[in-house]
């Protein structure tokens, strides 16, 4: 092998450790998001708490604490999806800058969602006693699960893999954990509004445990989503489209607690349902094929 392809060659030392500084950045301004979202789950339960840290603080708000850990959760999702594709645009992609980006998400996009539902709805608490026991178990599975996917996630896309055409398809295979977090982010963003509003949240807390063993289950499911790393920002648009687009930008941006929390249950109601359309397809084509078997058999005696 000659020094050039020595060179380009992904599984080269030197090719395979190299840091592009403009995704890498990217990728440590997820990782600092997902940190300080950490702090601020730890000082809103401190808060909660009402121990020393609420003496020395009391102009800090519990509620606000925990709104300031969801942007800052958000904001990892946007760092995140900037590092790869300016990667990708820039023909800079390195193993070890996949490795860095799977363990930003692993404290973005895993450890700081779980705290935050752990303090905020799972913690031992006065009006469910039964999440005593049951509320570390629930976040650890979601961490858990988010791992796994990530490990998962960076094996089939290994550059030594042999994959058939339909292995090597451009949607995601199991729910990003991005999107899981942003998820449960969002719908603590709503509870935190409404509990703002002095709405009664007994009931509506409960969602969300159960929301995070779905989105545990669907990360580490075979059900594929888009990954939108293929769209042309670049391709022309009609006009309509286009001003379609900005109105409902804006009415996410105005609606935010709720307009969130819509886009992320739709992103994941949106791969259930195409996992089920395409189930009956191929249930159909079985049936299909069984019914012509049976025809030429028929036929041969």
């Amino acid at each position: 092998m000659s020094d050039l392809q020595q060179r380009e060659n992904p599984y080269n030392v030197t090719q395979a450790s190299r840091i592009y500084f403009l995704p890498n950045l990217m990728t440590a301004g997820n990782l600092f998001c997902g940190f300080v979202a950490v702090i601020k789950c730890i000082q809103a339960r401190l808060m909660t708490d009402g121990g020393e840290y609420a003496l020395l603080h009391p102009g800090l708000s519990a509620l606000e604490l925990y709104t300031q850990a969801v942007w800052f959760i958000l904001l990892a999702v946007v760092f995140d999806s900037l590092d790869g594709r300016l990667a990708r645009w820039g023909g800079r992609t390195s193993l070890f800058g996949a490795e860095f980006d799977s363990l930003a998400d692993v404290v973005s996009f895993g450890m700081a969602p779980a705290l935050m539902t752990f303090f905020l709805i799972l913690a031992p608490r006065g009006d469910y006693q039964w999440f005593r026991e049951l509320g570390w178990f629930i976040a650890f599975i979601y961490l858990l699960c988010g791992a796994v996917r990530l490990a998962r996630f960076n094996v089939i896309t290994n550059p030594l893999l042999h994959r058939t055409d339909a292995e090597s398809h451009k949607d995601f295979v199991g729910l990003p954990i991005p999107a899981a977090a942003g998820t449960v982010a969002s719908l603590v963003l709503l509870l935190v509004n409404l509990a703002k509003n002095e709405r009664e949240l007994r009931q509506l807390t409960v969602a969300l445990p159960l929301l995070l063993i779905l989105v545990a289950f669907l990360m580490v499911s075979t059900i594929r989503y888009p990954s939108f790393k293929q769209v042309n920002w670049e391709t022309k648009t009609r006009f309509r489209t286009f001003v379609l687009v900005v109105i409902i930008a804006g009415l996410v941006v105005k609606l935010r607690e709720v307009a969130l929390v819509f886009l992320f249950l739709g992103y994941i109601g949106y791969g259930l349902v195409a996992h089920y359309q395409r189930a009956a397809r191929h249930a159909q084509m079985r049936a299909l094929r069984r019914k012509v078997v049976k025809m030429k058999q028929g036929e041969s005696e």
